[in-house]
């Protein structure tokens, strides 16, 4: 079976622009950020997977619930739906380092690694678009190419990529 190629997206900062909200969950709080549907329309066209990956532990803080964010991520998927965009899947961390330690939570890559198997994602042909640092130490230890971006900026094009 052929290796696919695949971009990951870390959400706030990249996606949407979580403003004055540490933790987004409420559909009324979710804001895209300049340029995200035309890019990932472009990765898309391109050929490329697309997942999210992100840190949530606004639920081991007991902030909101897994149903919350379920939510907010149909209402995301929804509106990326009616511009012809698909993501591949979401994953995401819902334990926080003050509450105890886990695998799944970036810097560590195990959310990407489960993407990567599942899905028979080639590592070396992917890349992770980030706004931190832990975003990029996540993909270099799953072999993914991390772009760092400025938080709340446009994506990169494809060119800008490679």
């Amino acid at each position: 079976m052929k290796l696919q190629k695949a971009i990951f997206l870390d959400r706030d900062g990249v996606i949407n622009n979580p403003g004055k909200h540490y933790y987004v969950w409420k559909t009324e709080d979710f804001v895209l950020n300049p340029t995200v549907i035309d890019r990932i329309k472009e990765y898309s066209e391109a050929g490329y997977l697309l997942f999210i990956i992100t840190n949530q532990g606004g639920i081991a803080k007991g902030i909101h619930t897994a149903n919350d964010l379920d939510k907010l991520h149909r209402h995301l998927l929804s509106i990326l739906e009616k511009e012809n965009v698909r993501i591949a899947d979401i994953y995401y961390c819902p334990h926080h380092s003050e509450t105890g330690k886990c695998l799944c939570r970036k810097p560590d890559s195990l959310l990407i690694e489960k993407a990567l198997a599942r899905y028979n994602v080639s590592s070396v042909l992917s890349y992770f678009i980030g706004d931190s640092d832990r975003d990029i130490q996540a993909a270099e230890k799953a072999g993914v190419k991390g772009i760092l971006i400025p938080p709340n900026t446009e994506l990169p094009s494809l060119s800008e990529l490679k």
